[in-house]
């Protein structure tokens, strides 16, 4: 019978989580109950929390666990450092549970307070496992909460305050759904096939989708990630955590952003753990001719005179100058060049992107040059190899030189995988 950790703070909410823990045993799972309430009191006339609901793991041993004494941080007063350091706590808690067998699924409930607590244990624990959080908060900007994880935020509707009418169907709702989740068959799947990432942007768009394809049949699984700052940090992700057998970096649009402030950056980690952890990579400058913005009247007004293009309604693109190319040439040839394994970096000499060959209204070929002079005067050629096609980064041919590689890369020897 699996066991699903059922995290929270019992101190305010200890009706709410005695109502979850019935319904997921009914389901037919073991629950562990992990405490992580250490401010407020139940309220008068409810009982205490040991009335409702009893803790497997008390708040003392999360706050022990989170470099904390419970006494203290009650004491203290201060909501702020006490959420730090249970939720520091929990994810310990939750990480040493994981080890031990002991969650096969995790679920919790709360306003913004209890949703940052399980949020951050929630995240540690390896993608697939099931983690849900009945939240306040699931229907605004929940990036905060979910970052690069496989975290399911259920909307509440109503505050998680009290069971009535409403909130018992929706607290039932998700008690089941994470029930079902963990007493689920693990899916059939294909004999296993060495795991690939893929870096891709609509731009970008043709060039990945024939590598996809003849990774394919080359007898490769191949995951590719849409780079608006979440896919990138969830490929580096996945890199550093040994999940992947090769990367195939075609798009380092995210780096742009970066620099210049666009809305999708992935921060200073981009294009680092493959390298760190040895993982081979074959990397190119795929959408790095733009920066990204929202509609076209988000764009900073200091901008206002730069090219722009509207991608779509929501998305306006904007021409990185020549100086921005030198700068992220610089940036991506020192951080590759860092690698623990085999790297190569390609360069499409035609066009980096659908709208930057010649004749597209991104197209500028003193930008061009500044980006690729910049690599190959960064680049260090003894550790990383420098491939240049005249080929636009959209040709299948270039599409294919970059599956080759990466397959000689990865085997050690060459397929003739085209």
């Amino acid at each position: 019978m699996p066991t699903v950790v059922l995290l929270g703070t019992l101190d305010t909410k200890g009706a709410e989580y005695a109502f979850v823990r019935d319904r997921l045993v009914e389901a037919g799972v073991d629950v562990v109950v992990v405490d992580a309430g250490v401010l407020a009191s139940p309220a008068a006339g409810e009982g205490s929390a040991d009335d409702l609901i009893a803790a497997d793991v008390p708040a003392s041993e999360v706050a022990a666990a989170g470099g904390a004494d419970l006494a203290a941080l009650a004491a203290a007063r201060d909501r702020g450092a006490a959420v730090t350091a249970m939720a520091r706590g929990a994810a310990e808690v939750l990480g040493r549970l994981h080890q031990q067998g002991s969650c096969a699924g995790a679920l919790a409930l709360g306003g913004t307070g209890g949703t940052s607590i399980a949020a951050q244990a929630f995240r540690g624990l390896p993608l697939g496992v099931p983690k849900v959080i009945v939240s306040t908060a699931a229907s605004g900007d929940t990036r905060a909460y979910v970052a690069e994880s496989d975290l399911v935020l259920f909307p509440s509707v109503t505050d998680v305050a009290g069971v009535n009418r409403l909130s018992a169907r929706i607290l039932a709702n998700a008690a089941a759904a994470l029930a079902g989740m963990v007493t689920a068959p693990e899916p059939a799947v294909a004999a296993e096939r060495p795991l690939l990432a893929a870096s891709m942007f609509g731009v970008t768009t043709p060039c990945v989708t024939a590598a996809r394809e003849l990774l394919e049949k080359g007898g490769y699984e191949v995951l590719v990630f849409h780079m608006t700052g979440v896919g990138g940090r969830t490929l580096e992700g996945l890199a550093a955590d040994g999940w992947l057998a090769g990367v195939l970096d075609v798009t380092s649009t995210e780096l742009a952003d970066e620099l210049v402030g666009g809305v999708f950056s992935a921060g200073p980690g981009r294009l680092t753990a493959a390298g760190a952890a040895g993982v081979p990579q074959v990397v190119s400058v795929g959408a790095l001719d733009m920066v990204n913005f929202g509609p076209k009247e988000t764009v900073p007004e200091k901008f206002a005179d730069r090219n722009l293009y509207v991608h779509n309604p929501s998305v306006t693109l904007m021409r990185t100058t020549p100086q921005e190319c030198a700068e992220l040439g610089t940036r991506l040839a020192t951080r590759v060049s860092a690698t623990t394994g085999p790297a190569a970096v390609f360069l499409p000499l035609k066009g980096i992107s659908a709208i930057a060959g010649e004749g597209g209204p991104f197209h500028d070929a003193d930008a061009d040059a500044a980006l690729f002079d910049a690599i190959r005067s960064t680049l260090d050629r003894t550790r990383v190899e420098l491939i240049e096609l005249d080929l636009d980064v959209n040709d299948p041919a270039f599409a294919a030189a970059m599956v080759e590689k990466l397959d000689a890369y990865i085997t050690g020897s060459k397929r003739g995988m085209a």
